[in-house]
């Protein structure tokens, strides 16, 4: 995977959503500018990329978490050292909204990820009849559910492209850098072994 050979400061992205959202989609898309066709998360995929913070490289390590309701209950483990939460949303699925609406609020109450900010991919935005990130933002409670932390809702759309590239801007604008460079790096090889355990039961 190449995560242990990076100098640079690590921050970690916790990377959400309900099942057919779209999150592996997009993270191979801003990885490979490619439209991969991807079957469901069972686990998870751990990608990293290089962005630049403040002027600085960073390295963003981006946790794809499966979104199936036996994956959710997860999520957790993954809390502790997140920078940021990237919430993915089918804009086009209105009979599972209320479902992601819950799963994000569940996610955001944890006390692991007080003030961590929130970036909220409106993702299927080519789809017609997709909702309006007013809308998304009406639907969710946002303003709300975000107080204390920094928000922000990105259209866009994984199969196309279009606001992708964007988002992740957003994502590296907004993230929190740990404060110590490389404190992280052990934890992710110990996360990934629980991780793979407990997918297998």
């Amino acid at each position: 995977m190449g995560l242990r050979g990076s100098k640079l400061p690590e921050v970690q992205v916790l990377l959400l959503g309900l099942d057919n959202a779209g999150k592996s989609t997009l993270l191979y898309k801003l990885k490979h500018h490619a439209c991969v066709s991807t079957v469901p998360t069972i686990g998870f995929n751990v990608e990293m990329m290089e962005a630049r913070k403040s002027g600085k490289n960073i390295a963003l390590i981006l946790w794809d978490v499966g979104g199936q309701w036996k994956m959710r209950e997860h999520w957790r483990s993954f809390h502790q050292d997140a920078g940021a939460v990237v919430f993915v949303v089918d804009s086009s699925d209105k009979t599972r909204l209320e479902e992601a609406r819950r799963e994000l609020d569940k996610t955001l109450r944890s006390e692991q990820l007080t003030g961590r900010p929130l970036i909220l991919f409106a993702n299927k935005q080519d789809v017609n009849g997709a909702l309006t990130v007013t809308e998304i933002k009406d639907r969710f409670h946002l303003g709300k559910m975000c107080h204390g932390r920094d928000w922000f809702v990105q259209p866009c759309s994984a199969s196309t492209g279009v606001g992708v590239e964007e988002a992740f801007r957003r994502v590296v604008q907004l993230v929190k850098l740990p404060s110590e460079p490389g404190a992280m790096k052990d934890n992710i090889k110990d996360k990934v072994h629980y991780l793979r355990a407990s997918s297998r039961h």
